[in-house]
C-alpha cells in the first residue's frame, strides 16, 4: 500500500474535506495547495505491464503527484494538531517533533491513536468492525519503537483493515 492510499483511504474513512487537508498539512508544516491534494488522491496510470520493467521509481505526473515517507509523517503530525490542538512545547523541547522515519503503517497506527485519542480497547473494536482479531499484546507490539525487541512491523493487510475498521464506525455507524 503506498502513501498515497494511505491518504485516499484516510481521507474517505474519516470523510476529511480538500480545504481541510490543505489545512492539515498546513498545521504539519508543509504549504500544498487543493490542487495539490487532488493530484495526491489520484491513483497514478499503471505505465508498465509486467512488475519486472517496473524499476520502483514513481515519477510525477501532471495529474498525480507521490506522497513520500515523510509528507504523510507531516500530514498525520498536522491532523493530531487539527483534531486535538497546538501543544505548546516543553522548555528545551523543539517546537515541531523530529520526523521519525518509521514504517509507515506503524506510523499511521500510532499517530491515528494520539489523534482521535483512540485507547487500545478502542483499536481493538475498530479493527474487530473489519473482521479482523488481535489480542492486546499483538496490538502492543504494533505501537512499539522499533529497535524494542517485541517491536513488530505492521503489514498493509492490517493497515487496509484498520482504515476499513474506521470507515466503518466513523461513516457508516454514525
Amino acid at each position: 500500500m503506498t502513501n498515497n492510499d494511505i491518504l485516499i483511504r484516510l481521507r474517505y474513512a474519516l470523510d476529511i474535506k480538500n480545504v481541510d487537508m490543505v489545512e492539515i498539512f498546513k498545521l504539519g508544516g508543509i504549504e500544498v495547495t487543493k490542487e495539490d491534494v487532488l493530484k495526491m488522491l489520484t491513483k497514478p496510470k499503471d505505465d508498465y505491464d509486467y512488475e519486472d520493467d517496473y524499476d520502483g521509481d514513481t515519477e510525477e505526473s501532471d495529474d498525480h503527484k507521490s506522497v513520500n515517507n515523510s509528507m504523510l509523517e507531516t500530514f498525520l503530525n498536522g491532523f493530531i494538531i487539527f483534531k486535538r490542538g497546538i501543544q505548546e512545547p516543553k522548555p528545551g523541547q523543539p517546537e515541531r517533533p523530529a520526523l521519525t522515519n518509521e514504517h509507515p503503517n506503524n506510523m499511521l497506527l500510532k499517530k491515528l491513536r494520539i489523534a482521535l485519542t483512540l485507547t487500545s480497547e478502542d483499536m481493538i473494536e475498530i479493527i474487530e468492525d473489519a473482521g479482523v482479531n488481535i489480542t492486546k499484546g499483538e496490538l502492543s507490539a504494533l505501537l512499539r519503537k522499533e529497535g524494542h525487541k517485541n517491536y513488530k512491523e505492521c503489514g498493509d493487510k492490517f493497515a487496509r483493515n484498520f482504515l476499513k475498521g474506521l470507515t466503518i464506525k466513523y461513516r457508516i455507524q454514525q
